[in-house]
């Protein structure tokens, strides 16, 4: 029988990398504490994932207890120039995301074996994300004084009609009781939508009929996708156009910097796992069957990328918090009051 030197290289090359249509895995009692991920171009291989090894899980550590470090001094300075309450509670409950975030994220990288767990951890982040949109309008209407406030203010003016924020549709129209109140309720309505879209997720993964990134229509995740997508963005446009009809009256409490962080912390990292999720359903990212020798569902590795960046992140939110909503403010007011 005749065997081509291509044939050789070709028969060798396949001992470790296996090309078939329906992938033949090995048994579970032959990968112990292996890693094993489906690559681009559909091959099947033993390979290491920096998601699991020690040095990610420092490093996103490192990120992590130096935001929790910077956040909690700052909730700490914040309680010991407790002097406006009504503004302070809800700076420090905006504050607490950073450690949420944080340790959720860090967390679900740990445990990114463990099939879908961080799918029940995120869960809880979501939840907060909610209770943090709530509080930091609360906050913005406290700094006006109200609802009556702000309207006395703005009552009557028109709104600047512009295609590049948003509001060339608005042409004619000026501000009024009911566009506050859409503004309003257009934000709420995330805080809702959210919680109930995180238990949602927690039943379909226990049916198995959730995977990140999986477009299916028999899955949950379209349409978790879809439904998120419309809501994450009627709530930052809502804020966006609060934020230009009262953009004069909260310059005093340098609401630029506050805005921006609260929608990078939210509303982009949402669409940025969002777009992990796709990269692994396009084969961008490696898809892993087997993380240490334990069986992972489609849509773990985007998952794990993003809760390493999110650790990352974590600690610049943490720094632009500290500035955002500085304590210096509530320390002079600490100061002026006799002793």
């Amino acid at each position: 029988m005749n065997i081509s030197l291509e044939d050789m290289d070709s028969s060798a090359e396949n001992n470790s990398i296996v090309h078939l249509a329906a992938p033949i895995l090995p048994e579970k009692s032959d990968i112990s504490n292996m890693t094993i991920i489906r690559t681009s171009n559909g091959s099947i291989i033993e390979d290491q994932m920096f998601l699991n090894t020690v040095a990610a899980q420092a490093l996103s550590g490192i990120f992590v207890w130096s935001a929790l470090l910077i956040t909690c001094h700052q909730i700490y300075t914040h309680l010991r120039s407790y002097t406006v309450p009504n503004e302070q509670r809800y700076i420090i409950r905006i504050l607490f995301i950073v450690p949420i975030y944080a340790f959720d994220s860090w967390l679900s990288l740990l445990f990114i074996s463990n099939d879908q767990y961080y799918v029940y951890f995120d869960s809880v982040r979501d939840c907060y994300e909610a209770f943090v949109i709530y509080n930091f309008l609360s906050l913005s209407f406290e700094y006006l004084g109200g609802e009556s406030a702000i309207m006395s203010e703005i009552r009557g003016k028109p709104i600047q009609s512009s295609c590049l924020h948003g509001t060339c549709c608005l042409v004619g129209m000026s501000y009024s009781i009911g566009f506050l109140r859409f503004c309003k309720q257009a934000t709420l309505q995330f805080c809702v939508v959210k919680p109930i879209m995180a238990v949602i997720t927690i039943i379909l993964q226990a049916f198995g009929k959730y995977h990140d990134g999986d477009f299916n229509i028999n899955g949950g995740y379209l349409y978790i996708t879809i439904i998120y997508n419309f809501s994450v963005s009627l709530a930052l446009y809502a804020l966006f156009l609060f934020f230009l009809a009262t953009s004069d009256l909260l310059r005093p409490y340098e609401p630029v910097l506050k805005f921006l962080t609260i929608k990078s912390v939210i509303f982009l990292s949402f669409w940025q796992g969002m777009v992990l999720a796709i990269l692994e359903r396009c084969s961008v990212i490696p898809n892993a069957l087997f993380i240490d020798g334990q069986e992972v569902g489609a849509g773990t590795v985007a998952a794990g990328w993003q809760n390493f960046i999110t650790c990352i992140e974590m600690f610049f939110a943490a720094i632009a918090l500290r500035y955002a909503f500085t304590c210096t403010v509530y320390q002079e007011k600490k100061n002026e009051v006799p002793g």
